[in-house]
């Protein structure tokens, strides 16, 4: 009942926002394309589509279904490029490789990120991923150097410990795996930042206040007292204060740092000054911290699936990653960066589970003026938006898409099939992070531990992005040490996968 009444409070509000939207363009632009626009080139015309509901647009027709298939049903009707409206916005929608790179690469120019005023508040309006230009470009590769192989080298034991604390943790439980893999990239992201010296004090008032900032990000934005949205206001208030603290005793105690916070503390302008404020340091914090989290959380979700749906994939991702195992005598000496990068059949199930789950399903882009697309019409103003899930799953470019199957990555993909960071100069910085932490978390689940699935898996729910219902509740335990590997006497352990 309380869902029902916020998403009838958001349809209302944005009912309201639609139609100022859609009065403001007609008294400054006429009539045009039925209000939508209000663009009239000789020949040029919008792509084909519908608007939907006055006002409403097909808002509704989106959220009360699996989103995946809306996308599908339309890009089957209309083809690759088509009109909707969605949030209050006029959109154009696009689900081809070629009109993903044109938007994300070759015309990135044209076509800026934008996100809703509520949520750039909720982060930080000098976040990384708002912004384009010199700033963008400044501090896109500030953040780049203090992800980059160097520091990810160094980064592997925290990786590790944090892992294994997870694993641990868990041993012997039922528990959902999307809120464990949570708290483990919570946990790697902290390191990230702050290096691994961060205190237990500050750790435990971050992910206080971060929990109660994530609660509210995809609410209703309504900022009176006692909301979520207000209440994650308050809190992300306080994260600026706490991250204000550890900024100022960084610097009275006069200590150098290479993690990311340091490099974002001791970054200098042309001349000579910093280059960021506390504030936008701050911002770019917590949107690291957003970033790292649930979009990692729910790829480590499904790979935990999809290795128990598929048990002979299981046994010959463990015989790899046993063989790795040996080469730390048997666990007892730390993983390097070395040994991450010798998991090549683990490299292509994470691949694969990117592919599959495709947890970023779309982004979104606004064009800053007139565009022309295969000849059809993009409004200056109106939202754009690549299908990388449509791409993920087309026959045209994978086969059998549908099918888990990791040695399709023993062959790279066509260029701009695969998206599952991105594209371009807003393609996300830490994806090597992510794939490092997964495959930590690989070695040390297959060699240590065996799992089963409480429950059905089979449904999917939305919170934003897709995981199996629940979280996916699982049940682990410490195996025994005594490993068997069936179906590997050729010592390939490719031979057994079907």
């Amino acid at each position: 009942m309380a869902f029902f009444f916020a998403l009838v409070c958001i349809l209302i509000s944005l009912a309201i926002a639609s139609y100022v939207h859609y009065s403001r363009r007609r008294k400054g632009k006429g009539q045009g394309h039925g209000g939508y626009g209000g663009h009239e080139k000789a020949s040029l015309k919008l792509p084909p589509g519908s608007m939907g509901w006055p006002y409403l647009g097909e808002t509704l027709q989106l959220y009360s279904q699996d989103p995946n298939v809306f996308f599908a049903s339309k890009q089957k009707r209309y083809g690759e490029i088509f009109k909707t409206h969605l949030l209050g916005c006029p959109c154009v929608m696009l689900a081809s490789p070629e009109a993903a790179r044109f938007v994300l690469v070759t015309q990135a120019h044209l076509f800026k990120p934008t996100y809703p005023r509520s949520k750039e508040r909720m982060i930080g309006p000098s976040a990384l991923f708002f912004h384009q230009g010199d700033y963008h470009l400044r501090l896109r590769k500030l953040v780049q150097g203090a992800l980059g192989p160097d520091a990810l080298r160094a980064l592997v034991p925290e990786v590790e410990a944090a892992v294994r604390s997870t694993l641990a943790a868990w041993d012997g439980r039922v528990m959902s795996t999307f809120q464990a893999m949570k708290r483990l990239s919570f946990e790697v992201g902290i390191v990230t930042i702050f290096g691994g010296r961060l205190d237990e004090r500050r750790k435990a008032e971050l992910r206080k206040n971060y929990s109660i900032v994530e609660k509210g990000y995809n609410s209703f934005p309504n900022s009176l007292p006692g909301t979520l949205y207000y209440k994650a206001m308050q809190a992300r208030r306080r994260l600026h204060g706490v991250l204000s603290d550890i900024m100022r005793e960084r610097r009275e105690r006069g200590e150098p740092s290479s993690d990311l916070l340091g490099c974002l503390m001791q970054s200098r302008g042309d001349d000579g000054a910093p280059l960021l404020t506390d504030e936008q340091i701050s911002d770019n914090i917590i949107g690291v911290l957003f970033a790292a989290q649930d979009t990692t959380a729910s790829v480590l979700t499904w790979m935990v699936k999809y290795l128990h749906d598929h048990p002979k994939l299981l046994e010959a991702v463990r015989a790899e990653q046993e063989a790795v195992r040996e080469a730390t005598d048997g666990g007892r000496r730390p993983l390097t960066w070395a040994h991450t990068r010798s998991m090549a059949l683990t490299h292509r199930v994470i691949l694969e589970s990117l592919r599959m789950a495709s947890i970023i399903s779309f982004t979104f882009r606004e064009a800053v003026a007139d565009v022309e697309y295969k000849g059809f019409l993009i409004p200056k103003g109106w939202k754009v938006m690549p299908l990388f899930r449509n791409i993920h799953h087309s026959p045209d470019y994978f086969q059998d898409p549908h099918k888990f199957d990791p040695s399709r990555f023993q062959v790279a993909p066509r260029p701009n099939t695969f998206l599952p960071f991105g594209n371009g100069l807003h393609a996300c910085p830490g994806n090597e992070l992510a794939k490092l932490e997964m495959l930590v978390l690989i070695h040390h689940l297959v060699t240590g531990y065996r799992w089963e699935i409480v429950g059905s898996s089979d449904e999917i729910e939305y919170s934003p992005f897709p995981v199996p219902k629940h979280g996916l509740p699982v049940r682990l335990w410490r195996e025994n040490r005594t490993v068997e590997r069936k179906g590997c006497e050729s010592g390939n352990v490719e031979d057994i996968i079907v």
